[in-house]
Parts: C-alpha cells; sequence; structure tokens
C-alpha cells in the first residue's frame, strides 16, 4: 500500500507538466455528482463533463433502470449482449467479457466507476472481470474514439460499470436501501443483491452493499458440441468418445458462485465530495471442456477459485471562482489471486496481480460555449504466474498518461478536439523455465482524435470524427512463451514488437424527432503494426503453436440503433425499436494473401416491441445472427440462429415507486446459439430455454 501511495502522489504531481508539454484524454466523473444524471438514460456521464447520448462523437449505450434490471446476468458481457456494436466471449456462464466492434481482450477496457478492474481477465478469455453487475447503478459503453479517454489500449472501446460505493449525495429522509433477488431455470441460478445508505447528519453518507451468485450446470439449446465434432465422435470406437455425440442440455463443469461484500462513506458538500471504499470479491466458478474426437482435452474439469481486496478513493472540489470549475481525484488498489484447481482438487496454476490507478482531472469553467479539461492517468500492475501451465514470466506494467479535451459549441456546430501522451514501460523478470531473458521495454505512444458534429434541423445532428492512435504492446503480447490452458493453445510473444498505430473516421447520425429516435455510425480503421495470433502448424506439449504477429490490418462496420412510439395514449405507449450492427476485419499481410481476423461476430439484428402503463411493461422481441463464413485460418464457420424473448414487468404501486416485478423467457424455442467471438463456441452452446424471475424494491 505505501508503493500505491507513492504512485498517487506521482500522478498527482503530473498535470502541472500537462499545462506545458502536451495535451491528452482521459475519464472523468460525471460534472454533476448528484444523482439524477444517474437516472437519465439519455445523459453520457462516462465523460470528462456529462453531455446527451445526441451530442456524443462516437458509438455510446447506456443501460439503467427497468432495462438494466430485465437484462441483467452474472457477467457484464452477457448484460450487455441486446446494446448495438457489443458482442461476448461468452466462455461459460461466469467468465464473459464484452466484445465492442470485433475487438476484445487488451483492446476493450472495463472499468469500475471510472477505473479499472484489476484483474487479469485480460490475460485470458477464461479469467472472470471482478465486476459484478448486480452492484451496478448504470453501465455506459463508449465504442470508438470517444475511449481514448481511457488509455491507448482502449481501442475498441469502454465499459464502464457506476456504482454507488462512494455515496455521491446524502439520501432523502437519511436512509435508503436497495434489495434485489433473481432466480434463472437455465442454471438454476439464485441471486441476491442490497445496498443500504445511511446519512449521519447533513453531510456524512455510510454506505453497505452485499451481493451472492450460486447456479449450477448451464443448460444449453440443442447438443452441447457442433455437428462436425458430433459426426466425428459417432465415429470412434471408444463408447465414452462415441458417447459425446448424444451429449445434449447440460453443460458439464458449467457451475459456480460468487460473494461479494463492500463498505464505504463520503463527505459531503454543495462544492466538495470526499469519499473511500473497500470491497471483497470471492467466487469459485467452472469453465466448460473442450472435447475432441479422442478425450476430453486437458484431461479434467478446471475450476477457478478467485478471491479480491480493493481499496477505492474518490473526491471532488467545486472552486466558487476561477478558471477551472472542478478539481477531482479518482484512484484504486487491489490485491488479486486465483488458483486453478483440477478435478482431484490439487493446484495447476496461480496467479497472482497488484495494482493500482490513480487519475487527476482539472475542469475548465465554461466561458463562451467552450469547456475542456486537462490532467493525468497513472496505472501500475504487476503479475506473477506460478504452476504447470505458466505461460508468461513475473511481469510489471506501469503507464503514465497526460490528457486534455476541449469542446467548443457554435450553436448549430460543435467541434471537440483532445490528445493523449502515455509513457509505458513492460518489463520481464527473467525465467529460465520459459527461456525468457530479464527484458525490459519502453514505449512511449501519441494519441488524439478531432471532429465535430452540425445540427441539420431541429434536434438532429450529423457528425465526423477523426483519431490516431498509438498503443503501446501488453506484456502478454511481448513475452508470452508457453502453455495458455485458457486458449488451449502454446502461446509465443515477441519482444521486438513495435507499437501498434491506427488511423480512424467515424460518421455518426443521431436524433430525436416527434415519435422517433435514432442513433447509427459508420466506422473504419487502418492499422499498422497491428497483433495478432496466427498458429504455425507446430505442436508444442500437446498444443497447437500460435505466434504473435504484427502485420497490417483494416477493420469496419456499423450499428443501427431505432425506436419509434407508435402509439401514444393517456395510460398506454406502445414502442418499436430494432438495433443492427456488423465489423469486418482482415489481416493484411505483405506476404501471402490477406486474411480474415480471428473471432469477428457475424452480422446481427435484434427487433422489439413494448408496450408500456404506469404500472406494467410488456415486451417481446426476436434476435437474428446470421451465420459468419469469414473466418480465419484456424476458425470453423459458425451457423446463424434467431432468439425469441419476451417479458413482463409489474409495477404494483405505479412508475414513481421503487418496486418491480420482471418475468422473464429467453430462448423461447430452445435453439442452439453460438457466439463466434467465442473460443468455446464448438464446445459450449448459449444457454437454452431460461425463465427468469427478479424483484427488485427500495425504499
Amino acid at each position: 500500500m505505501s508503493r500505491f501511495i507513492r504512485h498517487i502522489l506521482l500522478a498527482s504531481a503530473l498535470p502541472a507538466i500537462t499545462i506545458i508539454a502536451a495535451p491528452v484524454l482521459a475519464q472523468g466523473e460525471p460534472a454533476d455528482q448528484s444523482d439524477h444524471h444517474l437516472d437519465d438514460p439519455e445523459i453520457v456521464v462516462t465523460a470528462i463533463f456529462a453531455r446527451s447520448e445526441i451530442d456524443t462523437l462516437s458509438g455510446t449505450s447506456v443501460v439503467t433502470g427497468d432495462e438494466l434490471a430485465r437484462d441483467i446476468r452474472s457477467t457484464i458481457g452477457e448484460t450487455l449482449t441486446r446494446q448495438a456494436g457489443v458482442s461476448s466471449t461468452s466462455f461459460g456462464p461466469n467468465a464473459s467479457r464484452p466484445v465492442l466492434r470485433g475487438f476484445q481482450g487488451e483492446r476493450v477496457r472495463v472499468l469500475s466507476d471510472g477505473i479499472g478492474s484489476f484483474d487479469v481477465s485480460n490475460t485470458s478469455v477464461d479469467h472472470a472481470v471482478v465486476i459484478n453487475p448486480l452492484t451496478a447503478d448504470r453501465i455506459e459503453v463508449l465504442r470508438g474514439p470517444s475511449a481514448l479517454l481511457f488509455g491507448s489500449s482502449a481501442i475498441g472501446g469502454v465499459v464502464n460499470v457506476i456504482d454507488s460505493r462512494i455515496p455521491r449525495s446524502v439520501p432523502e429522509g437519511g436512509f435508503h436501501f436497495d434489495g434485489t433477488a433473481t432466480y434463472g431455470t437455465a442454471a438454476n441460478e439464485r441471486a441476491l443483491g442490497s445496498r443500504v445508505d445511511l446519512g449521519l447528519g447533513r453531510n456524512f453518507v455510510v454506505h453497505l452493499d452485499a451481493s451472492y451468485n450460486k447456479s449450477g450446470n448451464l443448460r444449453g439449446g440443442g447438443f452441447v458440441l457442433t455437428p462436425e465434432l458430433r459426426a466425428a465422435a459417432a465415429l470412434s470406437s471408444d463408447s465414452d468418445i462415441a458417447a459425446l455425440a448424444n451429449l445434449k442440455g447440460e453443460i458439464p463443469n458449467t457451475a459456480g458462485r460468487t460473494w461479494e461484500i463492500a463498505g464505504g462513506f463520503a463527505y459531503v458538500t454543495e462544492n466538495a465530495n470526499f469519499g473511500a471504499s473497500v470491497s471483497r470479491y470471492d467466487s469459485l466458478y467452472g469453465v466448460p471442456v473442450r472435447y475432441t474426437t479422442t478425450a476430453p482435452q486437458g484431461g479434467e474439469e478446471v475450476r477457478l477459485d478467485v478471491k479480491q481486496t480493493r481499496a477505492d478513493v474518490r473526491g471532488e472540489v467545486k472552486p466558487a471562482a476561477g478558471f477551472f470549475d472542478a478539481i477531482r481525484f479518482r484512484g484504486g488498489y487491489a490485491d488479486y489471486k486465483h488458483n486453478e484447481v483440477g478435478d482431484t482438487g490439487a493446484i495447476n496454476t496461480t496467479f497472482l496481480s497488484k495494482g493500482g490507478e490513480a487519475r487527476l482531472e482539472l475542469v475548465q469553467r465554461e466561458r463562451s460555449g467552450w469547456k475542456g479539461a486537462i490532467g493525468a492517468q497513472y496505472v501500475n500492475r504487476r503479475l506473477n504466474i506460478i504452476g504447470a501451465e505458466k505461460f508468461l514470466p513475473r511481469s510489471t506494467t506501469n503507464q503514465i498518461g497526460l490528457f486534455t479535451v476541449q469542446s467548443v459549441d457554435l450553436g448549430a456546430a460543435r467541434i471537440e478536439a483532445g490528445a493523449r501522451l502515455e509513457k509505458s514501460r513492460a518489463r520481464a523478470d527473467a525465467d529460465a523455465d520459459l527461456g525468457n531473458l530479464d527484458l525490459q521495454r519502453n514505449f512511449n505512444s501519441v494519441s488524439g482524435s478531432v471532429g465535430g458534429n452540425y445540427e441539420v434541423t431541429d434536434g438532429w445532428r450529423i457528425g465526423l470524427n477523426a483519431s490516431y492512435t498509438q498503443r503501446a504492446p501488453a506484456a502478454e503480447e511481448l513475452f508470452a512463451n508457453g502453455p495458455h490452458a485458457g486458449t488451449q493453445a502454446f502461446e509465443i510473444g515477441n519482444p521486438n514488437f513495435t507499437k501498434e498505430k491506427s488511423t480512424g473516421v467515424e460518421l455518426t447520425l443521431r436524433g430525436k424527432s416527434g415519435p422517433f429516435k435514432i442513433s447509427g455510425s459508420l466506422y473504419h480503421s487502418w492499422f499498422t503494426g497491428f497483433i495478432y495470433e496466427q498458429p504455425d502448424g507446430t505442436v508444442e506439449d500437446g498444443l497447437p503453436v500460435f505466434q504473435f504477429l504484427q502485420s497490417k490490418a483494416r477493420y469496419y462496420g456499423g450499428e443501427l440503433d431505432v425506436s419509434a412510439k407508435v402509439f401514444t395514449s393517456d395510460d398506454l405507449t406502445v414502442t418499436l425499436d430494432g438495433v443492427a450492427d456488423f465489423t469486418r476485419a482482415k489481416i493484411l499481410r505483405a506476404i501471402g494473401p490477406d486474411a480474415n481476423s480471428p473471432r469477428i461476430p457475424a452480422f446481427r439484428m435484434l427487433g422489439g416491441v413494448e408496450a408500456e402503463t404506469d404500472h406494467i411493461i410488456v415486451r417481446a422481441e426476436a434476435e437474428r445472427v446470421n451465420g459468419q463464413k469469414r473466418v480465419a485460418a484456424f476458425e470453423t464457420p459458425t451457423r446463424a440462429y434467431t432468439l425469441v424473448n419476451a417479458s413482463l414487468t409489474a409495477k404494483p404501486w405505479g412508475a414513481d415507486k421503487d418496486v418491480a416485478l420482471i418475468f422473464s423467457a429467453n430462448n423461447i424455442f430452445d435453439v442452439e446459439a453460438r457466439r463466434h467471438a467465442s473460443f468455446l463456441k464448438d464446445y459450449s452452446p448459449l444457454a437454452g430455454r431460461d425463465f427468469r424471475a427478479t424483484i427488485r424494491f427500495g425504499f
């Protein structure tokens, strides 16, 4: 902890350098710290200053209120899959991470109230994100250049889970309680969550929250294995292997349980807010088994035993006068550990990670339509892997970022520009088992964006944004040299990698007029030094060898989110809504033909109809995902599927009371569905028919 305090002091000293040396983009807390922003789904607070969705320059989604309560699942990835431009790694029901515009892992940052989750979910798809959706007040997704505010690695985007562990206001009446309980049939899932905020006098608030989730093995739709694997298994003379051809319904080794408890406090006045929180997270879950036509690959069912202790601080001061309107600080530190346990109870591998993040922001007072902010960010992570499946040496990563974002409102036109300077250092200790030398790489990265939008008619804006980013290679991409159980590959990095660079443009259209609301975007990015994995045809330790390589690449796609109120009366509103998105990605090789980038989600459309009164919300929807035939060399095609869902939300005491009963039926026709972005798509389908009941109440 003393080392982290030194890190915070270092980060706090940096903004003076920023003003003289260079501008850069970074995250921020809501400009107005009161809770009303958190209740408004059309306001994006994950930015230096809060703004409406219509004014943002990149793709955004906000999930809160009844929508969040209806869609919430045990993982962030599965909770967000109905949002435009979002898919999921779908690595079983307990370790699904968001996929944004085809990017995942290191290129997507998942944040807790504006700073990192301090876990190891970016190192492997079987590692869970240590953020519990049950504690979320709202979740915001930023796709495209706006995500540069959170670090140069967030090329794909940012998911920010906003909670109230450090209170932002004193509860009305001095006390507030929220509770939720859920049961789902597909995995016999039982989840409980509660939150208490207690005001002590006029300015002090104490917070306590706790949650518990337990589930059995997930029941998938249809067969567990794809038709190709089932056909191969059926030809085996071994009866146990042949039986895999008929494996249906329950997906083995997917049960799990998670509990979390947290406490926090805050001192809140009209012009200041200071607080801190401490949390403890504990989870034990299994990951689906990869099968071959000869035996279960890996030979045993592995469970992950995850524990994290985390401390957070937040502060804001709003000067009465002067150049700056607000001074904000956000910091966090966590001690993380997980054991990968075999079916005999023996620990195969242990992951140990300690790290923290600190941000300081100076928000300028608005003057004649001009507003902006400058600041600094510091990130530190120390990772050590112990055991038979160690694929990475002990490593340390440090990043210092300096940032600015500036915005000018000219009436019909709005212009915004930002820049980021980032210094990164990745160090790997000597490790004889992995054949690594004692290595250190230093990178200086420059990123920036400029864009604007124009009000073509009342309530409708068209925007254009251009960005340039440089990303330093992650330690996993530089130093990996060993068996990686999560991806079932022997991974080999390259310590000589250069920075990954990209140039992108995005065209947006957003508007709201009468009953219609539209948000759409088209984007195109060109990469040099794009880092990706490719098999080289050899086998090491019984696993195919995947090498990290660099090449040119191209990503492009589009998103559309529309809604229309087709009927409105005094007590009834009927709305039609729809989402569509697609991504295309190519690796542009200097030698040999161009190749498809791996695990790119297929074209998807989702349409729904919703009828709402003060007491009842009824919704039905259908999601169509095309088959994916644009596959990389080591992938198999993925078949198309259609899911049909329905839900009913009852509010017995009216819309203005915080009590709701939610009943939903998901995948009503028990369809066998697989997401192409998943490493496990051939061995583990999505959930089959699932009936869910949730009660949410507060007072």
